[in-house]
C-alpha cells in the first residue's frame, strides 16, 4: 500500500496489514482536520517514509505527535510515543485500499453538526484497543 500528501512531497509504503479505519471524533481531529479524522494503523516497523522533502512534526499532547505536509498541510500520520504502531490517515492512502470502517472513538467530544449513522461500535472516549481487529 503507498499514500502520500497532497502535493507528494511526502510519500509513504506500508509493506504489512492495515487495520481497517477508525474514526475518531475528538476535539483535536476536529481542528486538526476540520470534522472528524479516519485513522487506519500500521506497525511502526511496516511503514517506511520514501520521500519526507515536507514531513513535519507535531507534539500535539504528551502521548503522540502529529505528521503532516509543511507544504501543502495534509495531515497524514498520528504516531504515539508507547506504542509500536502508527496511525495512518485514511485519505492520504492510494486507492483503492480495501478498507472498512470499524468504529467510532470520542464521541463524546463529537460537534452537534452530523450524525452518525452506521451501526459500527462507537466509544465514549478512547477504544482502548478494545474493537476487534485492533491493536497497539
Amino acid at each position: 500500500m503507498k499514500g502520500s500528501c497532497l502535493c507528494g512531497a511526502v510519500q509513504f509504503e506500508i509493506s504489512g496489514p492495515l487495520r481497517d479505519v477508525i474514526h475518531c471524533h475528538c476535539e483535536m481531529c476536529q481542528k486538526l482536520h476540520g470534522n472528524f479524522g479516519s485513522h487506519s494503523k500500521a506497525k511502526r516497523i511496516n511503514l517506511q517514509i520514501t520521500k519526507d522533502e515536507g514531513l513535519g512534526w507535531y507534539k500535539t499532547s504528551s502521548v503522540a505527535r502529529r505528521g503532516f505536509c509543511r507544504n501543502c498541510g495534509s495531515s497524514l500520520f498520528w504516531d504515539p510515543y508507547e506504542q509500536d504502531s502508527v496511525g495512518i490517515l485514511a485519505g492520504s492512502l492510494s486507492q483503492p485500499t480495501g478498507l472498512k470502517t470499524m468504529g467510532h472513538i470520542f464521541v463524546g467530544e463529537k460537534p452537534d453538526f452530523y450524525e452518525i449513522t452506521d451501526d459500527n461500535p462507537q466509544f465514549k472516549n478512547s477504544s482502548d484497543g478494545d474493537l476487534i481487529g485492533d491493536y497497539k
